[in-house]
């Protein structure tokens, strides 16, 4: 038996027990030793805020359950293989997989953490890997000037990932001036709406937020593209499409994780993109984007205070037992 977490009505969760099928000669049993809470979409299913619409393509992997609830969700965990091939066993893997203490997966269903990867920072995987996805779709160019709007968890992947890049401009964009410290600790340096510059090749607009997708269109130079990654759930939010919109001749297009990029998706599988981001991973800068831990038993509380604002975060790290 293992124990997992459970959203068992709107505002409400519980931890379960789990059983647990024997491990068959193509599977892996991993004990968890970290998970993540991904706040957006995780704080969407607390509340049952999940569309009737998108509840099929809002499945998590391994979840069980049907959306709104009851439902075991979440999909950042990393353990370490307890029983599995030889290659795997005693090695530490990112996985899919809802917050659990104990789970038998395919093997095919996780990705070797590099050792020069610490646990916690390997959780940012999912992140990063959208973050991937939507730079696959973005296409940036040589002395392109760029901008990301909104600096969360996926703003900050992206942007991070973005200071590889030989940009002509990169600029980081939020109205919440708290987050200057965490644009520091990646080298970067963040600007609010008003200060940004104008006339860029590429916009990613990831604050979810109404103005912050009008900040973007402003943001977007003749014939540039605004690439949409933020999830707004059950919110319509109004989108500026008059005014300069059809003169300026933008696109507003959407990225999602769901499926690979299409400049890349014949040459790269899922596990390849998950591969990219861990290998991303070694760089410590990210660890800026993990910004508080909690135990296991305790996870019911700290995920109705983040998804009440009352514990803010950005990537926010579960721990479970050495002896689960």
């Amino acid at each position: 038996m293992a124990e997992a977490y459970w959203t068992v009505g709107p505002g409400r969760g519980e931890i379960r027990l789990a059983p647990l099928d024997p491990p068959t000669p193509g599977d892996v049993l991993v004990r968890t030793l970290s998970s993540a809470i991904s706040r957006g979409t995780e704080t969407l299913v607390h509340h049952h805020a999940v569309p009737e619409s998108v509840r099929p393509l809002m499945r998590a992997p391994f979840q069980e359950g049907d959306l709104p609830g009851p439902v075991k969700y979440g999909y950042l965990s990393v353990g370490v293989v307890e029983v599995g091939p030889d290659e795997l066993f005693g090695r530490r893997v990112f996985c899919l997989h809802p917050h659990q203490t104990r789970y038998v997966v395919p093997t095919t269903a996780v990705v070797p953490v590099p050792d020069d990867v610490p646990t916690e920072r390997a959780l940012l995987a999912g992140a990063v890997e959208t973050a991937v996805n939507a730079l696959w779709d973005a296409a940036p160019r040589l002395g392109d000037r760029v901008a990301v709007v909104g600096l969360g968890m996926i703003g900050a992947s992206v942007a991070a990932l973005l200071t590889g890049f030989p940009l002509g401009r990169l600029q980081v964009v939020d109205v919440d001036p708290r987050r200057e410290e965490l644009a520091g600790r990646l080298g970067l340096h963040l600007v609010g709406p008003e200060d940004a510059a104008g006339d860029c090749d590429i916009v990613l607009h990831c604050s979810a937020t109404e103005a912050g997708l009008a900040t973007a269109l402003r943001l977007a130079g003749e014939e540039a593209e605004v690439v949409e990654l933020s999830w707004y759930g059950t919110d319509a939010p109004k989108a500026p499409l008059g005014e300069a919109f059809h003169a300026r001749r933008l696109t507003l297009r959407a990225s999602q994780v769901g499926a690979v990029s299409a400049a890349r998706r014949a040459r790269r599988t899922t596990t390849d993109r998950l591969g990219v981001a861990l290998d991303a991973l070694r760089d410590p800068r990210f660890d800026a984007l993990l910004t508080g831990a909690s135990d296991f038993a305790d996870l019911p509380e700290t995920m109705a205070d983040i998804a009440s604002g009352r514990l803010p975060a950005l990537c926010h790290v579960i721990h479970y037992p050495e002896e689960s």
